[in-house]
């Protein structure tokens, strides 16, 4: 095995590739790194060790429609340890790495009940794919009512949520109360802004038949974007469509509006707008993940990894990275300086050959270079509803819907998945929406601390 030409000599312990992270990535690497590397992981003389604080694999693209009731949220997951039984799936987090010594700083769920801190793991190859976290701001009031939309968690208790609100409107007898229960205000016109906005809106409408004081048009719908125009990826003129089949179904779309402040339940717009709402919903962005700033290797001006088109790091041996994390040149957009953009469609692609170029370092033979010409883009905007701008072709409405969930559907990690998918949709397509809140899965112990004498935990959101 090539490790032995770094001079690792015989019978000496096993040389170690290390993952940072169970995304896309992190997921796909080690998916096909087993693979390629199985007769070296039976002999024992490698070993694959993937460092993730979840473990499971989350399919972002399915969360509206797992916020929206359309997919189970357990199949919007890929369990890590099922897909990769050839590799050691550790639960826990980076917290720095000292590439110059080949150790990271981890910090697992054991350590934190041992109280003894973090351990260091050695390896000799690390793929960092830690991902992104969200992009926030210094807006007042945003950390204490802000609720996120880049985890199953986060998606499911938006749904949850929003059906909560629709329940204290019926109830309520204060016009201000339900006023500010129905109003939900979603701040970022990317893919995850559009599509949850999209998706609960269509849920909500749909689950509002079943309220006796509720109407679709009691509910106000608000979407803030910094720039001109939402949704940059499916190109200028689906996006101005996006904006006018939103405006259609009574969402007021606001282009180059920010969120000054959310204090006191209270959205307030740059543009003077203000609205009472208990329900904000900040989807502006992400950054790279803080993991990266507390390690020895090259990042750009905006915190992410440098890398060659070999998906190898800049001037660095034995590290390697993609995603979201990563600024991977461009190779097929003909202008120096382009970098691939930070999205799934990349991502999975470059998965697969920073895994092949791994096996290839550590075989003595050639790398490859990443190239891949954009596909195009695909968002959903409710049931039977979408844009689409794929190979030049432009599609919208029930079209567009199709092509999206044909794409996902074909992406998502396992059979397994791909078959408990399609029988959901397949099944949702024969029987009415389930729109029922399970809100107090967020505190499964609620009952059993008021029956000990405790008080019920008060709702956060």
């Amino acid at each position: 095995m090539a490790a032995n030409s770094r001079g690792r000599a015989p019978g000496s312990p096993r040389a170690r590739i290390l993952v940072v992270g169970g995304g896309y990535v992190g997921l796909y690497t080690a998916l096909r790194l087993q693979k390629r590397l199985k007769p070296e992981l039976r002999q024992g003389s490698l070993e694959i060790v993937v460092i993730t604080p979840d473990p499971y694999m989350t399919y972002q693209p399915f969360l509206p429609e797992a916020a929206a009731g359309s997919i189970s949220p357990r199949h919007v997951v890929v369990p890590l340890r099922r897909v990769l039984a050839d590799c050691k799936v550790v639960i826990g987090e980076a917290q720095s790495i000292d590439h110059a010594k080949r150790t990271a700083t981890v910090t697992t769920l054991a350590t934190e009940e041992e109280g003894t801190g973090a351990v260091e793991i050695t390896y000799d190859e690390l793929v960092l794919a830690p991902g992104s976290i969200s992009r926030t701001l210094p807006v007042p009031g945003l950390a204490d009512h802000g609720i996120g939309f880049k985890t199953v968690e986060e998606a499911i208790g938006l749904r949850n949520h929003v059906i909560e609100q629709m329940d204290i409107a019926s109830s309520t007898r204060d016009p201000a109360v339900r006023d500010a229960a129905l109003t939900f205000v979603f701040v970022g016109g990317g893919y995850a802004g559009v599509e949850a906005l999209g998706e609960l809106e269509d849920m909500a409408r749909y689950a509002s038949r079943y309220y006796h004081n509720v109407k679709p048009d009691d509910m106000k719908w608000i979407l803030v974007e910094a720039s001109d125009r939402i949704l940059p990826e499916v190109g200028e003129e689906m996006g101005r469509y996006t904006v006018r089949e939103l405006r259609r179904r009574n969402i007021d779309v606001r282009l180059e509006t920010r969120l000054d402040s959310c204090q006191d339940r209270v959205a307030v717009l740059d543009d003077g707008s203000r609205f009472p709402t208990r329900t904000v919903v900040w989807t502006a962005g992400v950054k790279p993940h803080p993991v990266l700033a507390a390690t020895d290797l090259p990042r750009d001006e905006r915190g992410r990894l440098k890398c060659t088109a070999k998906l190898a790091l800049d001037d660095t041996t034995h590290a390697w990275a993609a995603g979201d994390a990563a600024a991977v040149p461009d190779i097929t957009a003909g202008e120096p300086g382009r970098e691939c953009a930070p999205n799934a469609q990349h991502a999975v692609r470059q998965a697969k050959v920073l895994a092949d170029n791994v096996v290839a370092a550590l075989r003595g033979q050639p790398l490859t270079d990443y190239a891949h010409s954009y596909a195009g883009s695909v968002a959903s905007l409710g049931l039977h509803k979408g844009v689409a701008h794929v190979y030049g072709r432009k599609l919208k409405g029930y079209p567009a819907w199709f092509m999206h969930r044909v794409y996902h559907l074909s992406r998502v990690p396992t059979f397994n998945r791909k078959a408990r998918v399609l029988a959901e949709w397949t099944l949702a397509g024969l029987f009415k929406r389930e729109v029922v809140s399970l809100g107090s899965l967020e505190h499964p112990r609620a009952e059993f601390e008021l029956a000990a004498g405790g008080e019920r935990p008060k709702e956060s959101s």
